[in-house]
């Protein structure tokens, strides 16, 4: 697994402290080119190609194997002098509420900001304060008022940082940790689909810009009881109800671990477990 996938690489403390993995004006100077110009990140050329039509240039039998190899080559920052306008090295993993708290509470580097979500904001066009980030990252978004909510506080404290999560977890939304530009981890974003760029590339063109949580969800079928409250919070459409059964099924290969589900399970049927213990999901993420 690259970068870490399989091994938590969110937990490692390193991540975190930009001085400490590299020179930290270099690592300003790239995020600042890339938040000044971040509306252009999804009409970016790719191997020289525009990134419009992407669905069907991916399924071209030549001309998408190079396409999706030079995507993925990008995004995983596997580029010896990574593009900032074209967000190289900016890959993330869905992690559950438990994970996304413990990072906020001893792992982010202060300042702690909460700014609007730019994929909504590309999108939709709406301004919706969910992305919270940190260190180096912090200061180059305040120098770009466009992205900081001028109604509500946006630096927060770990302490308020946690209870933004928790209520955007309450709210179905899904939390992900970010590196930007890898190795340097400096966000935790609260997303859901369709909105989410990154959950549209992996789940319409089965891109790895977010990888699967170190998780998987496991069911107590015993415990089901059919309320179906599981089915409406999972964001992959991997919980399905069965009419005959008055229970619901779990397909594991769409499961993202994130463990929404579990909160609002109100009969202690769903939990999580580690990835690498469920049979035939190790190393699937």
């Amino acid at each position: 697994m690259k970068h870490g996938i399989g091994k938590k690489w969110y937990m490692n403390s390193k991540n975190y402290l930009a001085n400490e993995i590299g020179d930290e004006e270099d690592l300003k100077n790239y995020l600042t080119e890339q938040w000044k110009y971040f509306e252009t990140v999804f009409i970016r050329k790719i191997a020289g190609l525009s990134s419009k039509g992407l669905g069907y240039k991916l399924q071209m039998p030549i001309i998408g194997k190079i396409f999706r190899w030079a995507v993925e080559r990008m995004i995983h920052g596997t580029i010896r002098h990574p593009y900032p306008i074209r967000a190289d090295g900016h890959i993330g993993q869905v992690i559950p509420l438990e994970d996304a708290k413990i990072i906020m509470a001893n792992l982010a580097a202060e300042p702690i900001i909460e700014n609007y979500c730019m994929c909504r904001m590309m999108q939709r066009n709406v301004k919706y304060q969910c992305c919270i980030n940190f260190g180096v990252l912090s200061g180059v978004i305040e120098k770009l008022p466009r992205f900081l909510p001028k109604d509500r506080a946006y630096k927060i404290s770990r302490e308020e940082a946690i209870e933004r999560l928790e209520e955007h977890n309450k709210n179905g939304l899904v939390a992900t940790v970010w590196y930007q530009p890898v190795p340097h981890i400096n966000a935790i974003c609260s997303c859901e689909s369709p909105e989410c760029g990154a959950f549209r590339l992996r789940n319409d063109f089965d891109l790895m810009v977010m990888s699967k949580a170190e998780y998987i969800i496991n069911l107590n079928q015993d415990n089901c009881q059919g309320c179906k409250l599981c089915v409406s919070m999972c964001q992959w459409n991997a919980i399905r109800y069965i009419p005959s059964i008055k229970r619901v099924i779990i397909d594991y290969n769409k499961c993202f671990g994130c463990g929404l589900c579990r909160h609002v399970c109100k009969h202690d049927a769903l939990n999580l477990i580690p990835r690498q213990e469920y049979p035939g999901f190790n190393g699937h993420f």
